[in-house]
């Protein structure tokens, strides 16, 4: 396959396994559970978060969207009933959940389209890198990810997760502004990703973003990233009680972005709770 060929990429995910509402679901999230975390005074929300010892509350409280609420909605096991209500009954974590899976096979069927080997693939606001990691277990092809974050936090973490799936070898974490990817590489990327990421930054951040990236990357390369939809219905819960303010664009306002730095190609393939878009990419000027 030729690193241009994304004409058909639905067929990459046919056979991933997604969480999913059904229509009684659906209609008491609509009337009942987003009504109620909305609209009942936060400060009787966090209390009982509190009382609870939810981490998942504690993650945000202390770094909103950051790398340890991301592991916490991701994990199996939680040891809170209350994280265990959040996660398993809030449409956000399905739909992190359904994100992931989602990135890693699109990042995994471009690596193997890649003609480069190693495929070098630069990973911003990468925290620990589960989605990556993902992506190098399941593609067939030679690849090495360079992992960059403003925050060191998560990279213990991040070590610890790549040697337990094998792939600390291809991993190298990085410590450093996204803006400053262009003396981090040995060539230019093949492969971006930028999941996870965007609904945190203004306008005015994307912008110098991109244009940054513009310049390192080669014609033919790659760039992956997500819009985010108010389709979760919970962004006044998330905004009063986990003082989380995730800036919501579809993926025509996210090409806006790239258009003008010289992307165009675009695919978009949605989660099927509606809430994240993956938009892929081509470098062509």
């Amino acid at each position: 396959m030729k690193p241009e060929s994304i004409d058909a990429p639905e067929s990459w995910i046919a056979d991933l396994e997604f969480e999913k509402c059904g229509p009684l679901r659906r209609a008491l999230k609509k009337c009942i559970t987003n009504p109620f975390s909305n609209y009942f005074p936060a400060a009787f929300q966090k209390t009982a978060l509190r009382f609870m010892r939810s981490e998942l509350a504690e993650a945000n409280w202390t770094d909103p969207g950051g790398w340890r609420s991301m592991v916490i909605s991701y994990d199996r096991h939680r040891h809170r009933f209350a994280d265990k209500l959040l996660c398993t009954l809030g449409t956000i974590p399905m739909a992190l959940r359904n994100r992931r899976k989602l990135g890693a096979r699109v990042l995994a069927r471009l690596i193997d389209a890649s003609e480069s080997e190693p495929v070098e693939v630069l990973c911003l606001g990468a925290g620990p890198g589960q989605i990556i990691t993902d992506a190098l277990r399941e593609c067939h092809r030679k690849a090495r990810a360079t992992l960059v974050d403003i925050s060191d936090a998560a990279f213990d973490y991040g070590r610890t997760l790549a040697a337990r799936s094998g792939t600390a070898s291809q991993v190298r974490f990085i410590k450093g502004d996204v803006c400053d990817v262009k003396g981090m590489l040995d060539r230019p990327p093949d492969i971006v990703k930028m999941l996870g990421i965007c609904e945190y930054l203004t306008d005015e951040q994307l912008t110098h973003i991109v244009g940054c990236l513009a310049g390192v990357m080669g014609r033919g390369s790659a760039i992956v990233t997500n819009s985010l939809s108010l389709a979760h219905g919970t962004d006044r819960f998330f905004r009063r009680v986990f003082g989380l303010h995730m800036i919501h664009r579809t993926p025509e306002e996210l090409q806006g972005f790239l258009a003008p730095a010289g992307f165009s190609d675009f695919k978009v393939l949605a989660e099927p709770l509606g809430v994240y878009h993956i938009l892929i990419g081509r470098k062509v000027r």
